[in-house]
Parts: structure tokens; sequence; C-alpha cells
């Protein structure tokens, strides 16, 4: 039987790693701050468009080194933190025949997990999905839920193939890409401005900020296209209009960025901001306000106790 891992259970994690488990996998999952409730009652899943179930993971445990039997498909979903060690963490779980799956933010966030892991097929992942935890064990699937996976840094493998398969039996719109790097550009065009926006407006919805700043909201997004296609990425002219005009269809929502500070948990700024501040600077592409947004962020992770980010 295909076995999977889920490393980071929140609101990503929990909903995709149950979504694999009623495909018929053994999915058994490593959380350390719900590990007493989660191994107890496991996970509550409510979708407003796929309905409700419980989902009681195989095997709960609160350490990768725990894990003693290797898994087909290791799917990491933590935030990408600079205070996390991915590499460190997901090590003890990795054998020779693990596919490492992450469904994580950013960009340029698997070049240290393919260089640790030279060995093995890594997966790239990007869900566009409104979700949120919204208590220990229950999470909340507000709208979408799409996936696009591949490998990294291109192409896909037939085991990549079926797991595509897998979640699109599930009832979700999974999609394969050849290029999911491009792919990683073309979500952080919306990624970059909702997200800082949300956490420097007080805690305003993805709505208001598109009614109110939709000209900021686009000039934010055309810089992140500029650099995508300095570097060579073939991304749809009409991108920006498509995020804008997706966005306003959207319930009100707040950003899992926003989340996290509300929580004082740290922030993904730098696999969001950064690391497309980094690639702009390889091509010398000028990128005046999303520097502004990063150096704002970081003023603003300072004005609230941060909580320790050393567990998924």
């Amino acid at each position: 039987m295909t076995t999977a891992l889920v490393f980071g259970t929140g609101a990503i994690g929990g909903f995709y790693g149950s979504l694999l488990a009623r495909q018929g996998l053994q999915v058994s999952v490593v959380c350390r701050s719900d590990y007493p409730h989660i191994k107890q009652h496991g996970f509550q899943i409510n979708s407003h468009e796929l309905g409700q179930w419980p989902f009681q993971p195989e095997q709960t445990f609160n350490s990768t080194p725990a894990v003693k039997t290797p898994v087909d498909y290791l799917l990491v979903c933590t935030k990408v933190l600079d205070t996390l060690d991915r590499v460190k963490l997901i090590k003890p779980a990795v054998s020779k025949a693990t596919t490492i799956v992450l469904i994580q933010n950013g960009i340029a966030i698997e070049d240290e997990i393919i260089a640790a892991f030279p060995d093995n097929e890594v997966v790239s992942g990007l869900a566009f999905i409104c979700s949120n935890r919204i208590s220990h064990g229950e999470i909340e699937h507000l709208a979408y839920g799409r996936l696009t996976l591949g490998n990294a840094p291109r192409g896909y493998s037939e085991k990549t193939q079926q797991l595509v398969t897998l979640f699109q039996n599930a009832g979700i719109d999974c999609q394969l890409s050849e290029s999911i790097t491009t792919a990683r550009w073309q979500k952080c065009i919306w990624n970059a401005p909702f997200n800082p926006l949300s956490v420097l407006s007080g805690g305003l919805s993805t709505q208001t900020i598109l009614q109110t700043q939709e000209p900021l909201v686009r000039a934010i997004m055309q810089e992140v296209f500029t650099i995508a296609k300095a570097l060579g990425h073939r991304l749809p002219n009409d991108i920006i209009d498509t995020n804008i005009n997706n966005t306003h269809q959207m319930p009100p929502y707040k950003t899992s960025m926003l989340l996290d500070y509300q929580a004082g948990r740290p922030m993904e700024i730098n696999a969001i901001l950064g690391n497309t501040i980094k690639a702009a600077s390889h091509t010398n592409t000028e990128c005046p306000y999303l520097k502004t947004l990063f150096s704002l962020l970081q003023l603003k992770e300072l004005t609230e106790p941060v909580k320790s980010s050393d567990t998924p």
C-alpha cells in the first residue's frame, strides 16, 4: 500500500493529507504543537466545497526520529522560515525511495532540499487554497484547493503523475507542471502584494485591500512580473488582470501571513519577498515597492513578540 507522511499539519498539510487518506493511502503525520489532541481525536475537516469528514492518521508522531518505517511520499507543509531548518527536521524520515513533496510558499525554496537530498526525487507544489485551522485538529476549507505539482527544477515523473491522479480523484483540481519554477513566479504575483499588505494594513481582508488599493496591488504585481520576465519565465500577459479578477470573486480572506502575525508566529518574509528581491538583483531589475514592503514587514515583526518556530 502507498504510504505518505505529512510534516506540518496546519490548514494546508492537514487538508491535503486527509484527501490522500480518503483515497486509500496510509497517511501518518508529524505534529508537535497539537500532538496530544491529534493522536487521540485526529482531524475534523469542514470544507465548503467537498463536505465534512474526519481524518484519523495511520500514526501520529511528535518528531521525525520517531518515524521508523520508510514512506513513499513525504509532504512538507511547514512555513519556510530562516529559523526553521527543514533539512534537519525531515532528514530522519527520508529513505532512498522517498519522494519529497514541498507544498510551500516562496521563491527558490527547493534549492536547499535538492542539495541535501541529491538522490531523492523532489516535487515542488503550489496550493491555491483558502483554508484555516480554526481550533485544535479542526480545519475549515473555505474555497479553491487547486494544487500544481512538478519535479524541481523542471519536468515531472511517473510518481508525480500518480500523486496528481490521487488528488484529482479526491475531488480537487490538481495539475502537472513541466516548469514548476515558472509556476512559483505566477503564484508570487498574488502573494507579494496581498500577504504583506494584509499585515501592514492592520488586518484587512484581501477584498478590502483590493477594493481600496487596487493601483498599489497592480504596481506590486507588475514588479514581480517584470522580475520573472527578466529571468526568462514566460508568464501570461493577462496574469495580473486574472489575479485581480479572481481575488474579487474570493470570499473575504485573511492571508496566511496575517494569521501568523496575529498569532505571534514568524512570517515568511524572506521566502516570499526576500528571495524575490534577491532574484531581481541578479538581473538588475528595480523593485522599489517590493523593497519597501520588505523593510516595513521587518519593522512590523519587531512590534510584537514572536513565538518559537521550531515545531510544525
